[in-house]
């Protein structure tokens, strides 16, 4: 595995790759799996296409992903990439997307677990009732991710 470091409006990403795939993108507040420093033609893709993202200029991404979780993670992640860039989602909405109407929790802890976070876009998950709920990188992050892709004034994380 190999993973860079890059810095953004919302602190430090690592991007990791493994086996030709993009692994994990990990905000500052998270431990990424062990890897070598070292770049890679993906990995440097990959930071071109989030230095698009948060320059206004990418709405999704085209990267190929590895991402470990169980079959209903990687189920809710792949209903993650469905949201359209600049809408929001709720639980429920995931829940129900993947055919688990009951699994509202499950379906938070999954969108937790998100390895690839921002490419994934788990921010754009809400509450039913609108509101902000936990993210793993800290609300100020869900809020100017939200307001980044709505083309709304930015605040400082």
């Amino acid at each position: 595995m190999n993973c860079i470091e890059m810095k953004t409006p919302v602190g430090t990403l690592t991007l990791v790759e493994r086996d030709g795939a993009l692994a994990g993108c990990y905000l500052e507040n998270y431990t990424p799996p062990k890897a070598e420093h070292r770049s890679s033609p993906l990995l440097e893709r990959a930071k071109q296409q989030l230095d698009e993202y948060f320059a206004g200029k990418r709405d999704d991404f085209d990267l190929p992903l590895e991402l470990d979780g169980t079959d209903f993670q990687r189920a809710v992640w792949k209903a993650l990439t469905q949201i359209p860039f600049g809408q929001t989602r709720s639980y429920a909405d995931i829940a129900k997307a993947i055919g688990r109407p009951n699994a509202v929790r499950a379906v938070g802890a999954a969108n937790g677990a998100n390895p690839v976070a921002v490419i994934v876009p788990c921010h754009r998950v809400i509450g039913s009732d609108g509101s902000l709920t936990g993210y793993g990188g800290g609300l100020p992050r869900k809020k100017w991710l939200l307001a980044h892709e709505n083309r709304l004034p930015l605040f400082t994380v």
